[in-house]
């Protein structure tokens, strides 16, 4: 009974050695695929990978294709943002024209009692309706662009 117990009990410290020692293998096989086995493959070269065990706490990091993914996600979107100031920079350089041809234009209406206008290739005056006419719109044109921009 000694001997049964005795070996028994040896065969129970070595076991979990042997199951940790076993070993893995890496190949690539002809298609570019990387495979793992725990037998070594006939025929492809392999190499032994050390094998690590224990408990896992949990994947906290972010794999490689889920990193790749975030930063082409903010790739994107910081191109969209550059693109957007770039379209709102041409708004508010044209916002500012208009504004100054707007308030010029008012300073010619108010300093001059006539205004010519040409009309199929003929020069006339601008009666005082139109004339109050055209400073109304031109108000209107440098309220529109000479104020806050409005957000879209």
């Amino acid at each position: 009974m000694n001997k049964t117990t005795l070996m028994l009990t040896l065969l129970m410290a070595v076991a979990p050695g042997m199951a940790i020692s076993a070993s893995v293998y890496k190949w690539t096989d002809a298609n570019g695929i990387t495979h793992f086995g725990d037998r070594q493959p006939v025929g492809a070269n392999s190499e032994t990978v050390n094998v690590r065990s224990g408990t896992s706490t949990g994947n906290d990091r972010p794999t490689a294709q889920q990193r790749l993914g975030e930063l082409q996600k903010q790739q994107q979107e910081d191109a969209e943002k550059k693109q957007e100031t770039a379209v709102q920079t041409a708004r508010r350089k044209q916002r500012e024209a208009n504004c100054e041809t707007a308030r010029s234009n008012l300073t010619v209406i108010e300093s001059n009692a006539r205004i010519r206008t040409e009309e199929n290739g003929e020069m006339r005056y601008l009666t005082p309706d139109e004339i109050a006419e055209q400073r109304n719109k031109l108000e209107d044109v440098a309220a529109e662009n000479c104020g806050a921009e409005d957000s879209k």
